[in-house]
């Protein structure tokens, strides 16, 4: 079949090139994103290749139905970037990458958590101009410090064994328990208890309409103050807006963000050269206690491995006939919509 790759970055050509080393299927890459005016780069295509700042929304996906398209392939686990009735309703198959190496996100929001704490960029800027004083840089031990997780799937699982080694206290939310997250230090609470009594939160579940600005003025009203944020999970899970009222205030201690609900013109993206014109972001930057990563979590070898390895096997499922377990369409919203 013959693929085309949108967002096509050095690392995605590498990887999705070693994966279809047998030649199996024909891949076009393209650095351009898709959107209503690019969609027919991928004319004469059976299939698009996509990530997570991509435009699948109705308008689009008529586009590519126009042009021949009858499958999404989503080289990320989220999907909240496309319109799956849309896609159902113009008979375009949707697959995503369900699962990748859960260890790459949870050891990223260890990295935040401990870098956060002890100013590890703040110290990293001073000794690079000769000023070696520790004066505002004062940490505290991660050792048996209460740390809430909301989403304790495969990533927030990761996580609390990680943070079992600190001997951490943590309290743990999800729909649904995961009885491998249970242990002598390791419950599952309320949202109301976890706000109140965590030091650090620390974000692991999908964007859906339920969980969009999970974290908004009314749950930052209810935290611990100086309570310690983190979110590598989707940007649209805060409301950023409120976070930095919650900043301001000294409600919130500090916050790392590996994702933001406006991403998708700002991320994977060289504007080193240009003035960002979005208000919000550049003034969550102006915080010394917020640590803004570029979606790059994922971003490890196993991890693209395995995105790149699944994303050829569901083009071969698709091109047999066959559904997977990566599959979507309005079944699985149904069954996952509480989720």
């Amino acid at each position: 079949m013959r693929i085309f790759v949108y967002s096509t970055r050095p690392y995605d050509r590498e990887y999705l090139t070693t994966a279809n080393a047998a030649g199996r299927h024909e891949l076009v890459f393209s650095e351009a994103y898709l959107a209503a005016d690019t969609a027919v780069l991928a004319e004469n295509s059976q299939a698009v290749c996509c990530f997570v700042d991509d435009d699948l929304s109705r308008d689009v996906l008529s586009r590519l139905a126009q042009v021949g398209v009858r499958l999404v392939l989503l080289r990320a686990t989220g999907f909240n970037n496309v319109d799956l009735p849309a896609a159902a309703d113009l008979d375009i198959s949707v697959m995503r990458v369900g699962q990748y190496s859960p260890y790459a996100v949870a050891e990223f929001a260890l990295t935040l958590m401990l870098a956060l704490n002890r100013h590890v960029h703040r110290a990293y800027n001073r000794v690079r101009e000769s000023n070696f004083l520790l004066n505002g840089l004062l940490g505290f031990d991660l050792h048996k410090k209460t740390v809430g997780i909301v989403g304790t799937g495969k990533i927030g699982a990761v996580l609390v064994r990680i943070l079992n080694g600190f001997e951490c206290r943590l309290l743990l939310h999800d729909q649904a328990e995961n009885p491998l997250c249970v242990g002598p230090n390791a419950t599952y609470v309320s949202l109301d208890t976890l706000w109140a009594e965590s030091d650090i939160i620390s974000l692991h579940l999908p964007l859906t309409p339920q969980t969009h600005h999970l974290i908004n003025a009314d749950v930052l009203a209810k935290i611990k103050p100086g309570t310690m944020l983190i979110n590598t999970s989707r940007g649209g899970l805060v409301d950023t807006a409120a976070l930095i009222t919650a900043l301001k205030s000294g409600r919130l201690g500090s916050v790392g963000l590996d994702v933001y609900e406006e991403e998708e013109h700002l991320y994977f993206r060289d504007l080193s050269d240009q003035i960002i014109s979005d208000d919000v972001f550049t003034r969550l930057l102006s915080f010394p206690n917020v640590l803004v990563t570029g979606h790059q979590a994922f971003f490890t070898h196993e991890a693209l491995t395995d995105i790149s390895r699944t994303t050829l096997e569901n083009l071969d499922d698709f091109a047999a006939g066959r559904r997977n377990e990566n599959t979507l369409g309005l079944e699985y919203i149904a069954n996952h919509k509480n989720r």
